[in-house]
């Protein structure tokens, strides 16, 4: 099986793990197997464990990487990744990647129902299990709609494209993610229907993300990911929001703060020590050259933390 994904970033993130030959990493968002088998390629005595939700990608990503005999992939979500690690005998690691978002296979397989650029069954299951787009598009308040279009899509016309959905669901099941893109096109004030981009774009983000529940697997893995650092490890996490670069770095930050007392204590009290330090201060974006390349990597940021040693 086939499982096209460009990775962005791709040599500034291998480069910002400092791969050591005989360490032991984790990659939380196999994919492809793109990363991971670079990560691999540096390895000699060391250990790669490689996690995916999806089965397309445990699929082709495990027959990609069976050629390695440093090579461990399992299936779950990165925020499982502290008990998978455990589960194969990984206590500690020196390096952990999150490549943050949906992959390429997934928005341009039309069946996976993730793109409003092809006619499909609505669905946006990552791990391709439980509740998809349809049921929240057909079931949920126009309350509720609104709250998810608005808070994860950033939407400013959330609250008309909800009840755009309910009006068009009485009528019948919004069942294909054209007739969805349709309804919300026709939602939205005329400004909108002119503006760069299509209108449906942010509510299609703010579904996918409210179906994988990935905010809160993303938190959840986070702080996975700090336990499961050694010391000097460090983790390198891609992102392709806002939504999601805010909560890295807002995290990150907090692992980098000392001592939170009133500047006017002559003393601290409070014992806070930071647990690390950021390796770039602001993150890093993709550079002109990967813009032209891949223009989907437009939006990514990679942020990187290392962990204080002993």
């Amino acid at each position: 099986m086939e499982f096209n994904h460009k990775p962005v970033l791709f040599r500034e993130t291998i480069e910002a793990l400092h791969i050591r030959p005989d360490g032991l990493y984790i990659d939380g968002t196999m994919g492809g197997g793109g990363h991971s088998e670079a990560i691999l390629q540096r390895l000699a005595g060391g250990r790669l464990l490689s996690i995916d939700q999806d089965p397309d990608a445990i699929a082709a990503g495990g027959e990609r990487l069976a050629k390695y005999p440093q090579s461990t992939v399992a299936q779950g979500n990165f925020a499982q990744m502290k008990e998978l690690a455990w589960k194969h005998g990984i206590e500690a690691a020196d390096g952990i990647l999150l490549d943050i978002g949906v992959s390429s296979h997934q928005l341009d397989a039309p069946e996976r129902g993730f793109s409003y650029h092809h006619d499909a069954p609505l669905d946006m299951r990552m791990s391709q299990a439980g509740l998809s787009a349809r049921d929240l598009v057909n079931t949920l308040p126009r309350e509720e709609l609104a709250r998810i279009i608005a808070r994860y899509g950033e939407d400013r016309s959330a609250g008309r494209i909800a009840a755009g959905i309910c009006k068009a669901r009485e009528q019948g099941e919004i069942a294909t993610t054209l007739q969805l893109a349709e309804i919300i096109k026709g939602s939205v004030p005329a400004a909108v229907r002119r503006a760069e981009g299509h209108p449906a774009r942010r509510t299609f983000q703010a579904l996918r993300i409210a179906v994988n529940g990935e905010l809160d697997r993303l938190r959840e893995g986070l702080e996975s990911a700090f336990a499961l650092l050694a010391p000097k490890g460090r983790l390198a996490v891609i992102t392709f929001h806002s939504l999601e670069d805010r909560m890295v770095k807002r995290e990150m930050a907090r692992w980098c703060q000392g001592c939170t007392c009133p500047p006017d204590f002559p003393v601290c009290v409070c014992g806070k020590k930071p647990q690390g330090r950021l390796v770039y201060k602001k993150g890093l974006s993709p550079s002109a050259e990967e813009l032209l390349e891949n223009p989907r990597a437009r939006s990514a940021r990679l942020r990187v933390f290392e962990k204080n040693g002993q």
